[in-house]
């Protein structure tokens, strides 16, 4: 990303985090959690044919004075920015999504957060799988983070490979190889994200919030709210009543008529 003069401050703000920044295993998690629980994961902007722009400007004019969400080019984005600007040595990884079965291409976007000579993968942006604090990159070690249960692994043909407790399965979520990601390969990547047919961020609608009691979920019309052991599921319907959810459950005001989402059958 080109250069910008990171609106620290406003940040802050936007994420409801007030204690004094500080290059420490604790402020990172901090900081993570802060971010998770205020910017909603969400598509919208692909529904609405507007593009995603992972320009330092763009991610910072939409997240921060918009007061949107955004997918993982976005919010990690935003994210590896204010590590940087906090002191923290970070760089962006490019990570390959297994969720399906079949590996994708290098699609996903995650920090490496170097501190007192550990590391950590740092991610905001995963949807309703994001992990829920830093990982310490240590091997086949696992680490509970709120209700979800994650370790990273070996894998030979991709590098290392995070998986999360699914039942009594371990699941493959994505893997990461710690090769070099210029804004170039960002650039490209999120372009094919956000604009080729057939893939869910271009068919589906989808947000999903952190809340400190579990987690808010929307795909397509069927919003789901989780509070600890108790999920409530309701289909929203069109129109205004859909946009004012929007804005109840995730902070999402759009500009934009119902009308003028990628149309969808409820």
């Amino acid at each position: 990303m080109p250069p910008l003069d990171f609106p620290c401050d406003k940040y802050r703000e936007r994420i409801g985090l007030a204690r004094p920044a500080e290059t420490s295993a604790d402020f990172l998690s901090a900081l993570h959690r802060a971010q998770l629980t205020s910017l909603p994961f969400e598509n919208f902007d692909i529904c609405l044919g507007r593009g995603v722009d992972v320009s330092a400007q763009g991610i910072v004019a939409k997240l921060i004075d918009q007061r949107r969400g955004g997918y993982c080019f976005e919010l990690n984005g935003l994210l590896l920015m204010a590590l940087k600007a906090f002191g923290f040595e970070a760089r962006a990884l490019l990570g390959r999504v297994h969720l399906s079965g079949t590996p994708t291409g290098r699609s996903h976007q995650v920090s490496l957060v170097t501190l007192d000579r550990r590391q950590w993968l740092v991610d905001a942006g995963f949807g309703a799988n994001t992990p829920r604090a830093p990982i310490p990159l240590t091997l086949d070690t696992p680490l509970h983070a709120g209700d979800q249960t994650l370790r990273l692994v070996e894998d030979a043909r991709f590098g290392i490979m995070l998986q999360s407790l699914m039942g009594a399965q371990w699941v493959d979520l994505y893997s990461v190889d710690f090769t070099t990601v210029c804004d170039g390969d960002i650039q490209m990547a999120n372009h094919f994200t956000s604009t080729w047919p057939g893939l869910h961020f271009t068919t589906s609608r989808m947000a999903t919030l952190a809340t400190p009691e579990g987690q808010i979920t929307l795909s397509d019309f069927t919003l789901k709210i989780r509070r600890g052991d108790t999920t409530s599921e309701q289909l929203l319907p069109s129109g205004s009543p859909y946009l004012a959810a929007l804005e109840e459950h995730f902070g999402i005001v759009l500009e934009a008529h119902y009308e003028d989402l990628a149309p969808l059958d409820p």
